[in-house]
């Protein structure tokens, strides 16, 4: 149990505005990839997370720079919250070579190890045993960083969740697990695909801690991911956080979304982790309505920069489609 304090922690006043503003980075940044996307001028699947910006958000600003991040299929509020750029994330996107993978890994395979960004997966649970394998560096390496792997509650009825919270239970590796709990994997409802409520429910088998938060709620997340963060650095060992949230967007974008009702999904609006932060500063008059109204400007015309800047940069020549490989075929069959 933690005592009160930790409990009813707060995040500075200038963490708070800067909090805010990454969500709204995060969203308007969505939201542009989700417009482009629909004029065809974005190739590939994307997966969007409009909605579940609080987790990411939260997560990234309760850690420390120099700590690392395993991400999903659903990574770019991840990337964006640990430090990635809008900039080579679009262009990422866009498949330019001002990428932050040079255009050549999309949305599904950020990487940015300047910024400790470990990679996003296309592989539903493949990021888990990645994380754990992060942490057991830090460990052989005698060095203090704690790995945060994000997964979905999909993953969560994968063999490699299972194998990856064994290892690092056995191991008392510096690991965070934090599951985004929105609730579906891809259109089958968590509850069509196990017996048990919750995620966190199958930690207590392998004798890892664990806690259910509201994933909507940034404060929360931030609370609970600074707490898990100072035990695993402690040498106290892996902790799971399963984060209740909901993507307003489908699975991926163009989802046709027949799998759930429309009053679901504006049940869930009601509950925006954006709203709710900006409710906060205004409260506590860490900000004004006007000033918060300026932030949302500033915000749309960066991301309006960054995808100008990525539509206008240069596809990757011919000549490096053999570089940034791990292998490369020579001579004939």
């Amino acid at each position: 149990m933690q005592d009160k304090g930790d409990i009813d922690a707060m995040p500075t006043n200038d963490q708070l505005v800067d909090m805010l503003r990454l969500m709204l980075v995060l969203r308007v940044c969505d939201e542009k990839v989700a417009y482009r996307k629909r004029r065809m001028e974005i190739p590939g699947l994307l997966h969007l997370g409009v909605g579940e910006e609080a987790v990411a958000v939260g997560t990234c600003a309760a850690i420390e720079s120099t700590d690392k991040v395993v991400s999903t299929h659903r990574a770019h509020g991840h990337f964006l919250a640990k430090g990635g750029g809008a900039k080579a994330l679009l262009a990422e996107l866009y498949g330019k070579e001002t990428g932050c993978c040079k255009g050549k890994g999309g949305s599904m395979h950020l990487v940015d190890l300047a910024c400790g960004f470990l990679g996003a997966n296309g592989v539903v649970g493949g990021g888990l045993p990645l994380a754990v394998g992060a942490a057991l560096a830090a460990r052989v390496l005698g060095e203090r960083f704690v790995t945060v792997c994000f997964f979905g509650d999909g993953a969560n009825n994968q063999g490699t969740f299972h194998e990856s919270l064994n290892l690092a239970t056995v191991w008392n590796l510096p690991v965070v697990f934090v599951c985004e709990n929105n609730g579906y994997g891809i259109s089958a409802s968590l509850h069509d695909q196990q017996r048990v409520a919750h995620v966190s429910d199958r930690a207590p088998g392998y004798g890892l801690p664990a806690e259910i938060i509201d994933g909507n709620d940034v404060l929360a997340v931030w609370r609970a991911v600074s707490r898990a963060a100072a035990a695993a650095r402690a040498g106290k060992g892996p902790l799971l956080i399963e984060c209740m949230t909901y993507r307003i967007s489908g699975h991926y974008e163009g989802d046709p979304q027949k799998y759930r009702s429309v009053e679901e999904v504006e049940s869930w609006k009601q509950k925006d982790p954006i709203a709710r932060l900006e409710r906060v500063v205004l409260e506590r008059r860490i900000l004004s309505p006007e000033q918060i109204a300026a932030m949302k400007a500033e915000v749309e015309k960066e991301m309006e920069e960054a995808v100008v800047f990525a539509k206008q940069s240069p596809f990757p020549s011919d000549a490096s489609a053999h570089t940034d490989v791990y292998a490369q075929a020579r001579g004939g069959m």
